[in-house]
């Protein structure tokens, strides 16, 4: 399990504690503050503090004294205009802090979102737990021959299972050496020398602080269906969080980005020549194949 008993303890109190405050609080997301959202077989993420909420945007956008208007549906329509035209900076006045554990291999893709505050697990100071993540059978799978960085099919459960053994052994002889190279009375090793010999998938934990503008960016990359897998689950984490946090602001980029797609100019014009009565296919469109492809997709996807 992701979490033991003792630092279950630790949360609940933390929650339980009693806490006054004058600043703007969301009921939705104070309920979930310090709950871990448990993710693949060890991994979790759950926020530890916040500020501003959706009529933090407003303010923000309006410059006013309050906080919004006082008809909801006016800063929805704002919220949604703000998103809708890309204008980001009244949703950098709202912030938001994670607790994340998860493996090395999905923080090295998730450290490459260069716009947030990250303060990580020290293998120098600390000695890593012996927990490694081992994907489910089902997640076990071919790469792509179309995608360099995707995967295809599963594999079958045979060669499933010989892959997971194959982690499962390199991992634990890998902590084994870790722990002989770190024993005082035995090699007694730096730590920092002793962690480059653990696999990518131990797992590692960090405090990561974004604003919302950044949030949503990186959102809308690792929520995407074409994101890796174990990045993705993490998103759709943060994404329930997120409902919670700031519902409006949710919602409005659920519609305008995380379910969207942009047109390029040449695909409007496609676009405009068909709904003129114009037969167009890939030859006489202008676009390359990919992005005719890309199109198609769309288009036709229900």
């Amino acid at each position: 399990m992701p979490l033991t008993d003792e630092q279950r303890a630790e949360i609940e109190a933390q929650r339980l504690a009693p806490a006054t405050t004058n600043r703007p609080t969301v009921p939705a997301l104070e309920a979930l503050l310090f709950k871990p959202f448990e993710l693949l077989d060890h991994g979790f993420v759950r926020v530890v503090d916040y500020m501003g909420d959706d009529s933090a945007v407003v303010q923000a956008a309006r410059v006013s004294y309050g906080r919004g208007t006082k008809k909801v549906s006016e800063d929805t329509g704002l919220i949604r205009y703000l998103m809708r035209h890309r204008h980001s900076t009244p949703f950098e006045m709202c912030e938001i802090k994670f607790h994340v554990k998860l493996p090395v291999f999905v923080a090295r893709q998730w450290i490459r979102h260069r716009m947030a505050n990250v303060n990580e697990y020290s293998a120098r100071y600390s000695i890593l737990d012996r927990e490694f993540y081992l994907p489910s059978l089902d997640q076990v799978s071919a790469q792509s021959k179309s995608n360099r960085q995707g995967r295809a099919a599963s594999l079958s459960p045979e060669r499933a299972a010989h892959v997971l053994d194959l982690l499962r052994q390199d991992a634990s002889r890998c902590y084994d050496h870790y722990e002989e190279m770190l024993d005082p009375d035995g090699v007694g090793l730096a730590r920092e020398l002793a962690r480059m010999n653990l696999t990518l998938n131990t797992y590692t934990q960090w405090y990561w602080k974004a604003d919302l503008h950044n949030l949503l960016h990186f959102l809308s990359l690792r929520a995407d269906p074409h994101a890796q897998y174990e990045i993705r689950v993490y998103a759709e984490a943060m994404i329930d969080i997120l409902r919670a946090w700031v519902p409006i602001t949710c919602a409005a980029f659920e519609e305008y980005r995380l379910g969207a797609f942009t047109f390029s100019a040449g695909m409007l014009a496609v676009l405009r020549r068909q709904l003129a009565g114009e037969t167009v296919d890939q030859t006489n469109s202008g676009l390359s194949r990919r992005e005719w492809d890309e199109m198609q997709a769309v288009l036709q996807s229900t």
